[in-house]
């Protein structure tokens, strides 16, 4: 059993229990007791006042708490850099109140068809080049119905960049039990699916597709054997509250999801949240401290608004648990900070990227013994 000592005083094991973190007492010769913490166990769901009480904790001290159980359950020197590419633009029929690609509002975004197969692979090669070892493919539907031949294309999409030694990772809307075991089939490591918000402040953002529909598709995505990637954004007008509904749905989902995207709005001309204030840093923070501790093997992925925050916030943030950012040309719609100044910031702190396939979540999903590692070179 590995440890790791955290606090040399008695109140360590009552503000541990506070925190949602699980101990175990080992007796240190010459030193009387102390605590150490047990990896192996997790603790697997929450009452919201469990989860609300974690973040309530004054700032630095929640920060120490993650970064504490982020080093018990992960490597701190490794983030995962990602891209994401826009397969499908525009023409939503959904109105989801943040999104340039909706239908409904007047954004500078244009509906486009569905690209075709070689540009998608040469941006994923470009990717992995560029030490990208998650490739995300995001299209601007509802769903599926009635895109056969769409749906074939991106199967066809998956299987050649799951080939190059790359994750794969797709947004497609909403899927059927059906269409998720044939991602599944095609080699798709991921599917992304966001709660956004929490549920009693979800109507207040869309109108179009329910809470629990999306929780149905995760869902079938979760049966098929794929990794669930499920977060939200923070500044939509939700309240503290609200986050922490958030953190608790996933939380208590059958089983917590592979990662846990923490954006940040990005106000878009046009769109109903166009004049919403910018995220403050120490939201975003307590955000991801909060899930740290509540999903302690979970990736927490530092996403869309990344660049309006400084290079030293954002080193808070990895440090607080965050282990993933978006890394290339564009985020779908919204900016993004290219892959030369991210492998510099993570030089500049000690940092490294994380190999394909080297997380423990999706090593298990994908059947591979656990001392496996796909080189991200291969």
């Amino acid at each position: 059993m590995v440890g790791l000592r955290l606090m040399p005083f008695r109140a360590a094991p009552r503000r541990l229990a506070q925190l949602g973190v699980r101990y175990r007492a080992t007796a240190v010769p010459e030193s009387g007791e102390t605590e150490h913490l047990d990896p192996q166990s997790v603790k697997q769901s929450y009452s919201r006042d469990e989860i609300q009480n974690i973040y309530d904790t004054p700032l630095l001290e929640l920060v120490y708490r993650a970064a504490s159980a982020h080093r018990l359950h992960q490597d701190p020197s490794k983030i995962q850099l990602c891209t994401l590419m826009n397969i499908k633009s525009g023409g939503c029929s959904e109105d989801c109140s943040y999104c340039s690609q909706s239908s409904r509002y007047k954004t500078a975004t244009e509906a486009s068809r569905l690209l075709k197969m070689e540009p998608v692979l040469e941006a994923a090669r470009q990717a992995k080049a560029n030490g990208s070892t998650r490739f995300c493919m995001g299209a601007a539907w509802r769903d599926l119905q009635g895109r056969k031949s769409g749906f074939e294309r991106i199967l066809e999409m998956v299987r050649e960049i799951r080939s190059m030694g790359m994750e794969v990772c797709t947004t497609l809307g909403m899927l059927t039990p059906e269409q998720a075991r044939r991602l599944k089939e095609a080699g798709l490591t991921a599917y992304n699916h966001n709660l956004d918000t929490s549920r009693e402040f979800y109507p207040k953002v869309i109108t179009t597709r329910s809470y629990d529909d999306r929780l149905t598709t995760i869902d079938a995505v979760r049966e098929a054997g794929i990794s669930v990637c499920s977060g939200g954004i923070l500044g939509l007008g939700e309240s503290h509250e609200d986050r922490v509904g958030l953190i608790w749905e996933v939380a208590n989902m059958p089983e917590h999801p592979e990662s846990f995207p923490v954006n940040a709005l990005v106000p878009i001309e046009g769109t109903p949240l166009e004049k919403n204030k910018p995220l403050d840093h120490p939201t975003i923070l307590r955000t991801i401290a909060t899930a740290r501790i509540v999903l302690p093997k979970t990736i927490i992925r530092l996403s869309a608004g990344r660049q309006n925050f400084s290079e030293s916030e954002q080193a808070m943030c990895f440090l607080a648990g965050a282990n993933a950012i978006f890394t290339g040309e564009k985020m779908l719609t919204t900016p993004c900070s290219g892959w030369d100044d991210d492998k510099s910031m993570l030089e500049r702190w000690g940092l490294q990227g994380m190999a394909s396939f080297e997380s423990d979540r999706v090593r298990m999903k994908e059947n591979l013994p656990s001392s496996t590692s796909v080189s991200s070179e291969t």
